[in-house]
């Protein structure tokens, strides 16, 4: 299956935004089970090296999870889920301050906390992050509203 990508940059007062785009009825192909990011692997669907996968392919969705239930990162809930042998389990608000996000352009590990704080941006190289993410932090971490 052929694969169509149109890149279109972006200035916005000084900062360069690269937005891909995809035509309409073409699916997504993986890359293989696993990237690297510096030494670290993520585990699930990937269709490129800065973490965006099938399910999430924006310019903004470059980062990875470290699930709690294996230690593994992942670029999101939905390639854990099909992928991994094993439901998913949410971290507790008490481990809040391990390392569980990675940015999928600079390979900077973030605590949670770090992660929920940074508005958007990775605090090391000041790439965007998705901020529609926060729709599903539930999947992920312990919230107020985790039995939505």
């Amino acid at each position: 299956m052929k694969v169509t990508l149109k890149c279109i940059s972006i200035f916005l007062t000084g900062l360069a935004i690269s937005i891909t785009t995809h035509a309409q009825n073409e699916k997504m192909m993986p890359i293989g089970d696993t990237i690297h990011i510096k030494n670290i692997v993520v585990y699930g669907k990937p269709i490129d090296h800065q973490k965006r996968c099938v399910h999430w392919h924006s310019s903004l969705d470059i980062i990875a999870i470290k699930f709690k239930c294996c230690g593994k990162y992942y670029p999101c809930y939905s390639c854990h889920q099909e992928t991994a042998n094993h439901p998913a389990v949410v971290w507790p608000v008490s481990e809040f301050n391990e390392k569980a996000i990675l940015c999928g352009v600079c390979g900077h590990e973030m605590t949670i906390t770090e992660y929920k704080q940074c508005r958007n941006t990775c605090p090391k190289c000041a790439s965007p992050f998705n901020p529609g993410c926060a729709n599903h932090y539930y999947l992920y971490f312990e919230t107020e509203n985790a039995g939505r």
